[in-house]
C-alpha cells in the first residue's frame, strides 16, 4: 500500500517552473487549488526545500561524515499532515520542526551520517532512512502508509523529484495550473526532469477535468492512464 500521489506544479506555457518566474505571472492561485485537495501531506526535494520551506536553516555538503549505512524510521510526532523534504544525503540543516503549521518529516538515504539523524532526534523531527546509494522511493512511500497513515501526497517540487516519483510508477494524478507567460531561458528546470530513461515512448495520461480561471490560469488535471509503452 502506499499513498495517493499527485503532482501540482504552476508552470509557464513551455513547462518551466521556476518559483520567481511563475510568481510574476500567478497570485494565490495555487494555494487555492492545493486547498481543494483536501487532507494531504505536502512533499518536496532538496531544492525546492532550501528555496521556500521555513525550517530549513542552511545546505551544507557534509563532507567527511560517516554513512549510517542501515534502515531506520522514526516517528517524533504523529499529524494527520506532514511537511515532507526528500533529501538524499541530508544537507539540509534545520532550525525549526515545523513549516507551515505541519511538522517536518525527512526522508533520506542511507549516505546520511549518525550525527545527523541524532539532530534531527534532538529537534523532533521525523525520519525516513531508505535506500543504500539513493532513496528507495517505492519502500518509502510505503512506510508513509503504513507507519505514519498518510493516504495522500501532493508533490508541489521540484522537477527532479518529479521526475524520480514518475520514472518508479509511483504517481496517480498531474495537476497542472498553465500560466499565461512564456519562459523561455536555456537550461530551466521542466514539471518533469532528469529522468534516466532516454527513450522517446511518453507516459501517457487521461484528462480528468479542465478549469479556466479569471486571471487566464489553466487548471488541467489528469489521472495516470498507464506506462510508457515498450
Amino acid at each position: 500500500m502506499k499513498p495517493y500521489i499527485i503532482v501540482h506544479m504552476m508552470t509557464s506555457i513551455d513547462g518551466r517552473i521556476d518559483c520567481p518566474m511563475v510568481g510574476q505571472l500567478s497570485t494565490d492561485e495555487y494555494e487555492v487549488a492545493l486547498d481543494k485537495f483536501g487532507l494531504c501531506s505536502k512533499l518536496s526535494g532538496r531544492v525546492t526545500a532550501a528555496l521556500e520551506c521555513t525550517a530549513v536553516k542552511e545546505e551544507s555538503d557534509r563532507i567527511g561524515e560517516q554513512p549510517v549505512l542501515q534502515e531506520s524510521i522514526h516517528i517524533a510526532r504523529s499529524s494527520d499532515e506532514y511537511t515532507i523534504v526528500v533529501d538524499t544525503y541530508g544537507k539540509l540543516s534545520w532550525q525549526a520542526n515545523t513549516s507551515d503549521g505541519h511538522p517536518v518529516l525527512c526522508i533520506v538515504s542511507e549516505q546520511v551520517s549518525q550525527t545527523y539523524l541524532d539532530t534531527l532526534h534532538l529537534l523532533e523531527i521525523s525520519w525516513i532512512v531508505v535506500g543504500k546509494d539513493r532513496i528507495d522511493l517505492p519502500k518509502a512511500m510505503e512506510i508513509l502508509h503504513d507507519k505514519f497513515g498518510i493516504k495522500q501526497v501532493v508533490i508541489v517540487g521540484g522537477g527532479h523529484i518529479c521526475g524520480g516519483f514518475l520514472e518508479t510508477g509511483l504517481i496517480d494524478e498531474v495537476s497542472i495550473m498553465l500560466a499565461p507567460g512564456i519562459d523561455g531561458r536555456k537550461g530551466q528546470t521542466a514539471v518533469f526532469d532528469g529522468i534516466t530513461d532516454m527513450e522517446c515512448n511518453p507516459y501517457r495520461l487521461k484528462l480528468e477535468s479542465l478549469e479556466q480561471l479569471k486571471t487566464g490560469i489553466v487548471w488541467l488535471r489528469y489521472k495516470m492512464r498507464e506506462q510508457k509503452q515498450q
